[in-house]
């Protein structure tokens, strides 16, 4: 490795020798076999009976193996994909295996016609035998999707017809938006035209002329193609809701959060929670304004950091030393598993070219390792990236010994573990004499700037969303009406943090997560593990070392039950109440005090 690099390079050997080796070739070769096999076995088999039992047994455990091992390889070339952005072979391989993946997913269409009309008696009885017992919840969660759908030609239909019309309105989207370009006019006078994928970075540049300067620019570009992108959400929109009426769905609601793994009356607590104690997040904003010689805010300048000076920057080694000794002084066997997992070559930190941009956590089964993906730079928030997706794996590590069909958990619970190793991370730092208030004081600026924005920018998404379905319901909704929409939910949530004018009517056009066929309501998610991670953080603090049994056994439950029973079975908690949401709101009060504090003590020492 160069000298010049920071960081490290993960070794991938453990998946397979060489990328389209002897050994990955033969792999492949046998899983796609499988799969045809498993597809073929499935479509022939009449439906769950006391007398097909023993079959379709046969054929769930042949398909939890595939999966597994799908898995594996996806999460081999997707690591090398993100590692080596630059190659062209890596994209190509990760279109073949969607291809099998496509075929893979055949499968559970007939699982799901085995399964749609059993008997009560002849189901409970098949959840108790043996082989069947670990994963009874996810049988059980393959039966109640089952109820939901239509017969298996009109699923099978539905499928190969999105491949050209539901799936093609994303494509569309993701076609005009990546080809889009802003005229950037800088400061100092210069017009540059950029591609869109500059703009969000821009906006939440230090420099609030600058951020304001990309904002206009970018949404003059956006407006050009508002009424293609109406015509994209209205039409997801209404296939979803079209398919939801055939499959009998009662709410446009509901297939979200089947996908989420709670209830709806637990939704509407934690939003009663949220529309209660919206001031605590707006008080953040406006302690931000007030810094900077404002009354309050624009809509687009919600992530953007105050400008505060931060020359310190860090090595690789200290920046993952400061990280083994925050999870290792609190949480011992945290702090082994990542000098562990460093040691054993199973993170991609260096930062050079030829990388994909982002960070994540991903890993096998078949294997039982996990791999961490990131670029570091040398500062404090790229310490924070490491914490947060190392965290991600510790979530993995507590569950590798369990069966993959148990081991799969809803986006709600996904964080949890995460959030919580930053918040370690953010304990150690905020306690070390040797780093520097300055950088003390960015650190929370990061943190409090990201509880406003999943406590009131993530409300918008699912209000104007919920709001734009009621209305699909009823038939298309105009660009125009979209804009309406969008300002109302920015105005009522931000309330007067948001300064005159200072709405993204917009937004509805620049944002992915409203145009992705494969998930609808990509929002509220965020929020649910935002908070749930920072109660679980408050109950550490105040039980100490003798919370982290009742933790792991969180974590480990939470592809085996309802986030509602994992909390209940393993925090005696009930997540149903308002009561336990607001405590995490309200928990905010003490680092915004701390965050104010170091403003005042910064201001003076200038």
């Amino acid at each position: 490795m160069s000298e010049k690099n920071q960081g490290v390079q993960w070794d991938l050997t453990s998946y397979f020798p060489a990328f389209n080796g002897p050994e990955m070739a033969a792999f492949k070769k046998k899983l796609a076999a499988d799969i045809s096999s498993l597809q073929k076995k499935a479509a022939g088999l009449a439906p769950l009976s006391a007398k097909t039992a023993g079959q379709w047994e046969k054929l769930i455990l042949a398909a939890e193996n595939a999966g597994m091992r799908l898995g594996h390889v996806f999460s081999y070339v997707g690591c090398l994909s993100a590692a080596h952005a630059d190659s062209e072979a890596y994209p190509a391989e990760e279109a073949r295996l969607s291809l099998l993946a496509a075929e893979y997913s055949k499968f559970s269409v007939d699982l799901l016609r085995a399964f749609k009309n059993v008997p009560e008696t002849v189901f409970a009885a098949f959840l108790k035998r043996d082989r069947l017992k670990d994963i009874a919840y996810a049988l059980k969660r393959t039966r109640e999707q089952a109820r939901r759908t239509m017969s298996p030609a009109e699923e099978k239909l539905a499928a190969d017809l999105a491949v050209d019309g539901f799936q093609s309105w994303d494509r569309l989207y993701s076609k005009l938006s990546s080809k889009l370009t802003f005229e950037m006019k800088w400061p100092d006078g210069r017009v540059e035209t950029l591609p869109i994928s500059r703009w969000r970075a821009l906006m939440s540049d230090p420099d609030r002329v600058v951020g304001r300067a990309a904002f206009e620019g970018g949404n003059r570009a956006w407006a050009t193609i508002e009424d293609s992108c109406a015509a994209a959400l209205n039409a997801l929109a209404g296939t979803r809701l079209t398919l939801n009426r055939r499959r009998g769905v009662r709410h446009f609601l509901d297939q979200s959060l089947f996908a989420a793994g709670i209830n709806r009356s637990t939704l509407d607590a934690m939003y009663e929670a949220v529309n209660r104690n919206l001031e605590p997040a707006r008080d953040i904003l406006r302690t931000k304004a007030s810094a900077m010689g404002r009354k309050g805010i624009a809509f687009f300048e919600r992530e953007a950091p105050l400008p505060l000076k931060d020359n310190r920057t860090y090595t690789w080694e200290e920046g993952s030393t400061k990280v083994a000794e925050a999870f290792g002084r609190v949480y011992p066997a945290l702090g082994a598993f990542y000098r562990d997992f460093a040691a054993k070559g199973r993170l991609e930190s260096e930062a050079r070219g030829g990388k994909r941009p982002g960070a994540f956590c991903t890993g096998s089964h078949l294997i039982g390792e996990g791999r961490v993906y990131m670029t570091f730079n040398g500062t404090l928030g790229d310490v924070a990236t490491l914490a947060h997706e190392m965290g991600h794996a510790w979530h993995g590590e507590l569950m590798r010994e369990m069966r993959p069909w148990s081991a799969e958990y809803p986006m709600t619970l996904a964080e949890t573990a995460s959030i919580f190793g930053e918040h370690l991370l953010a304990e150690g730092i905020q306690g070390d004499p040797a780093v520097p208030e300055a950088q003390k004081l960015i650190m929370l600026d990061e943190y409090l700037t990201g509880a406003a924005v999943t406590i009131l920018d993530i409300t918008v998404r699912f209000e104007f969303e919920k709001a734009f379905y009621e209305e699909r319901q009823k038939g298309e909704v105009a660009a125009a009406r979209l804009r309406e929409l969008m300002a109302q939910s920015q105005k009522r949530i931000f309330g007067d943090t948001l300064e005159p004018g200072g709405e993204d009517p917009l937004f509805w056009v620049s944002k992915l997560h409203f145009y992705m066929a494969d998930v609808s309501f990509y929002n509220y998610p965020y929020t649910f593990g935002f908070l749930l991670a920072a109660t679980l953080f408050r109950k550490f603090k105040a039980e100490g070392p003798a919370f982290l049994p009742k933790y792991e056994a969180f974590l480990r439950l939470s592809g085996s039950d309802t986030a509602e029973g994992v909390a209940r079975r393993s925090l005696g908690e009930n997540i149903g109440r308002p009561e336990f949401w607001e405590t995490a709101i309200k928990g905010l009060a003490e680092p915004l005090a701390r965050y104010r504090k170091l403003l005042e003590e910064l201001k003076t020492a200038a």
